[in-house]
């Protein structure tokens, strides 16, 4: 660490992973292949979309930008982590470790607007079915991406500037594998409380209504198809629902473990390992739920293959 009058720092030392020394070759292994599989299964999923027509639709639609982000998410962290896994060299400059934060935060309420504008689309075709290509219409579904973006952005670009403007800092210690917002406020011997405060705020604001806004959708949902006699249509109800909400659990399962479970100040080894779930895990289960639970994907698949397989 370098240290002028101010106590500034040009790199911060990231601790990684609570993994010994011996088991770092194997455990570097095991999480380049689930890295791997992650951007593999879901450039598979964009490409799907993108080749069969019978996707272009708006809940594919959203299901390919979803992709996209489980991808730049994952993205953020595996590649730093496993560098420094495979060279034992765990530093990372300030501006790399600031950047970081910033798209860590952005592709993570990235997702959770994702999901919301999923779940809305999952309300208005089984709750309006008659007038789901009215509403769901080419423009909305663009303008639900455009708007995810910008929030997404905004939030991440605020809580960046705010930790940028904090010039002292106590070491240069990170206890996790990535330059959490956390733990970095928690380095600084500068006044945090705005920056507490906007944690709170932003992250009450971009978690909670998007939370609640899928919920009240499979509630209503929910109703619907318990208002429908047909036990085929019920099936049917269920299984354009179940990928999505797997994914959902999986993903606000995640954030509820990491933020809002209490845990003891003098260990971190509990929030990296959620947090490994939470960037890593996740992202690789999110093409396999959609791929084996959903028959659209399925059928994608065999008929790109099929037309592989004839034109050679």
């Amino acid at each position: 660490m370098k240290r002028d009058n101010e106590s500034t720092v040009s790199e911060f030392i990231l601790l990684g992973l609570p993994i010994r020394a011996e088991d770092q070759g194997l455990y570097s292994a095991l999480f380049l292949a689930m890295y791997l599989t992650t951007v593999l299964g879901n450039l598979l999923i964009i490409l799907l979309i993108r080749l069969d027509s019978h996707l272009h639709t708006p809940m594919y639609f959203f299901l390919s930008h979803l992709a996209f982000t489980d991808i730049s998410f994952s993205s953020v962290t595996a590649p730093k982590m496993l560098m420094n896994m495979l060279t034992h060299s765990q530093s990372i400059s300030y501006a790399g470790c600031v950047s970081q934060m910033y798209f860590y935060i952005v592709f993570a309420d990235l997702e959770n607007f994702l999901l919301t504008s999923m779940a809305y689309d999952r309300y208005v075709a089984i709750c309006h079915p008659l007038h789901y290509t009215t509403i769901m219409s080419q423009s909305l579904c663009l303008f639900l991406v455009v708007v995810s973006w910008a929030l997404s952005s905004g939030n991440a670009l605020v809580h960046t500037l705010l930790l940028a403007k904090l010039s002292h800092f106590r070491n240069n210690t990170v206890p996790h594998y990535f330059c959490d917002l956390s733990a970095m406020l928690k380095l600084s011997s500068s006044d945090t409380t705005i920056n507490e405060l906007l944690i709170l705020t932003l992250g009450t604001m971009v978690t909670i209504p998007p939370f609640i806004c899928i919920l009240v959708s499979y509630v209503r949902i929910g109703v619907t198809i318990l208002r429908t006699p047909s036990i085929k249509g019920i099936c049917k109800a269920l299984s354009t629902c179940g990928s999505h909400l797997c994914v959902v659990s999986l993903y606000y399962g995640a954030i509820i473990a990491l933020y809002f479970v209490p845990s003891s100040n003098n260990t971190n080894d509990k929030d990296v390992i959620v947090a490994v779930m939470y960037t890593v895990v996740t992202p690789m289960l999110n093409p396999f739920i959609y791929s084996l639970r959903n028959r659209d994907m399925k059928g994608a698949l065999r008929n790109v293959l099929s037309r592989r397989l004839c034109s050679q």
